[in-house]
């Protein structure tokens, strides 16, 4: 796996937001107490957000320590500041001064990483969720090229409550026009995401047209009543989450999080060397690494996590344009049938499916 990925950058932030739903996740692996849970880290929230289950270990592993600053610096935030400095810091809310209010949280984080952030204050001033290359990638395209399809009142309509009905008929008669069309064969082609969202390794195993099958997962999206409560969806169209919060930086989680943060672990390496340190894992939430690797390497990795996992242990993974299915390669594992291809509650709607396979051979 470390092969695989010597090419890819490390040296800046890629996501500054988990963009996978963490409500369906939570659904998924029900994190609870006595659970031990290997996370992907990308931005760290979907792992705080499966400490809101009170479970003895969340592992957040990621190779990239660029990413692994980022959650960080967000657990140092949940340490030292009360909810609404919380939103406002990381860039949620508006705020005059974000640099006093780092400086207020910055002794919860190790030398290496307070040189890191003290390095990046314009980041922080302009709010870190928006600082990442894919979010960048999203401002771009809404600054750039929105606004020549969409007025901000047709936008805004988009997220009314409508009746599913209403709701179709609304994207098929204002939405859905030949200049949308054609702004995602231009700004969603394969060149366009690989250079200016994500790396282009990342895209190395799709064999479909990238425009269009990302066009076909908007289109699905955009006109179900699903839409109109997606903060994803918000970010992307209006530049904020608006009052739609991701779960981890909502109200009603913010405590048991913040009280759970002993249980965390912030680990730089690949799965298997976490497994050298760590052990007794039966949760997974494996963000989608398997999206970039060939079936050789998919069937090696999976069988690593599989071979570290308990008894029943529950995996969660994402597809977004290459198909790969644990429970296809493993015959110790079956699909939960509850979750399948294109499920349209998926706030993340350009993945191809959401995936949990379960471990049923003991």
């Amino acid at each position: 796996m470390a092969e695989q990925l010597k090419d890819v950058s490390h040296d800046y932030i890629r996501y500054a937001n988990c963009w996978e739903d963490a409500d369906l996740l939570l659904e998924a692996l029900e994190p609870k107490a006595g659970d031990r849970i290997l996370s992907i880290a990308s931005a760290g929230d979907n792992s705080f957000s499966l400490l809101g289950g009170s479970p003895d270990l969340v592992v957040a592993v990621d190779i990239n320590p660029v990413q692994l600053n980022l959650v960080a610096l967000k657990k140092a935030a949940f340490q030292h500041l009360n909810h609404q400095d919380f939103l406002a810091f990381l860039g949620f809310k508006a705020h005059a001064n974000r640099m006093e209010l780092f400086n207020r949280l910055k002794e919860g984080l190790s030398p290496s990483a307070l040189k890191f952030w003290e390095q990046r204050s314009s980041e922080i001033e302009a709010g870190i969720i928006h600082a990442g290359k894919f979010e960048k990638y999203f401002q771009l395209f809404r600054k750039r090229m929105l606004p020549l399809l969409h007025s901000k009142a047709r936008i805004s309509a988009l997220f009314v409550k409508k009746e599913a009905g209403a709701q179709k008929e609304f994207c098929e008669k204002q939405w859905f026009n030949w200049r949308w069309k054609m702004a995602f064969k231009i700004f969603f082609s394969r060149w366009s995401m690989g250079r200016l969202g994500r790396d282009p390794k990342f895209l190395n195993e799709v064999k479909v047209s990238v425009s269009t099958f990302i066009l076909e997962q908007a289109k699905k999206h955009l006109s179900s009543v699903y839409c109109q409560e997606n903060y994803f969806l918000h970010y992307i169209l209006k530049g904020d989450f608006g009052s739609m919060l991701p779960h981890y930086a909502r109200a009603e989680n913010f405590q048991i999080i913040k009280s759970n943060l002993d249980r965390l672990i912030i680990f730089q390496g690949l799965a298997e060397d976490a497994f050298k340190e760590y052990q007794g894992f039966n949760k997974f939430n494996l963000s989608n690494i398997y999206e970039y690797m060939e079936l050789d390497l998919f069937d090696e990795v999976s069988r690593n996590i599989l071979n570290n996992s308990d008894p029943k242990s529950r995996f969660a993974y994402w597809n977004l344009m290459v198909p790969r299915k644990m429970h296809h390669q493993h015959k110790a594992l079956m699909a939960d049938a509850k979750y399948g291809i294109c499920l349209e509650r998926d706030k993340g709607f350009f993945y191809r499916d959401f995936n949990l396979s379960i471990r049923v051979d003991g």
